[in-house]
């Protein structure tokens, strides 16, 4: 990678703990709409919010989350499809979601777990995700050399409001919105090293997702893994290995970023 001059980063599971933090937050804010009082909250909706585990929010956190991959993979393959953004969809996807499981009502009106204002400002649990151990501190190393910068498939407004939340130092903040698509669309890929005024040749996608990887591959980025705890299947990765797309490859018992960087020759 010695012509290397900017790192491109995914960000949701591979620079935020996006599972924790979102499963979190449903267990919390569910106990606190149960205890209010004033809450108007029928019967069987409380029944059904009672008897949800913290492994039942966490199985709600990742069906949310399948829905984001669904979304955008579906808009980045078809150019015709109505532009929305991401938080247009998580707050879309969470009425649908929280209507299948009993806990909301079709018309977002009284009667379910959380009112139309709440139901809103639990969409953008995902402006707060809490960044892994490792982000901040790789970061700050791998800015001594590189330019860092986000490359997600969230909006601007939602990157800005992470990073300051996470007080992760990115030299940059890009998103598919500057692009009108999705990854893994090859101009996302094209789109950000020109923005950068880069060849795709100077730019290196890391990510803990092996499809974003191969896609930026594909646009003649070199490439970083990072192995983040259930991002990935052993059986994607054993795939990766056999097509040889990844560059350098991060384990899961190692320091993330850090490894990054010291992988990277940079002293930590």
């Amino acid at each position: 990678m010695e012509d290397a001059r900017a790192l491109f980063f995914d960000v949701f599971g591979t620079c935020v703990d996006w599972r924790k933090t979102v499963t979190d937050a449903l267990v919390r804010q569910s106990r606190v709409a149960l205890m209010r009082r004033s809450a108007i909250i029928t019967n069987d909706v409380r029944t059904k919010a009672d008897a949800m585990s913290t492994e039942d929010w966490g199985a709600f956190a990742q069906e949310w989350r399948s829905s984001y991959y669904t979304f955008t993979r579906s808009l980045a393959a078809d150019a015709s499809l109505n532009w929305k953004t991401v938080d247009d969809h998580h707050l879309e996807s969470l009425h649908d979601l929280l209507v299948k499981y009993g806990l909301g009502r079709e018309d977002g009106d009284l009667g379910g777990l959380w009112n139309k204002d709440e139901v809103k400002e639990m969409s953008l649990i995902w402006h707060k995700l809490d960044p892994w151990s490792d982000t901040v501190a790789g970061l700050k190393a791998l800015n001594t050399k590189y330019e860092t910068c986000t490359l997600s498939n969230g909006n601007i407004a939602l990157l800005k409001d992470m990073q300051q939340h996470g007080g992760m130092p990115f030299k940059h903040i890009y998103s598919s919105e500057l692009f009108n698509s999705y990854k893994p669309n090859p101009a996302i890929y094209l789109g950000a090293a020109k923005r950068l005024g880069l060849e795709p040749s100077q730019c290196v996608m890391v990510a803990a997702h092996l499809g974003d990887l191969e896609a930026a591959k594909g646009c003649g980025y070199s490439t970083i893994y990072v192995e983040r705890s259930r991002e990935e299947e052993k059986k994607n990765e054993d795939e990766a290995r056999e097509k040889g797309f990844v560059d350098i490859w991060v384990k899961i018992d190692e320091e993330g970023f850090v490894e990054a960087a010291r992988k990277l020759g940079i002293s930590v």
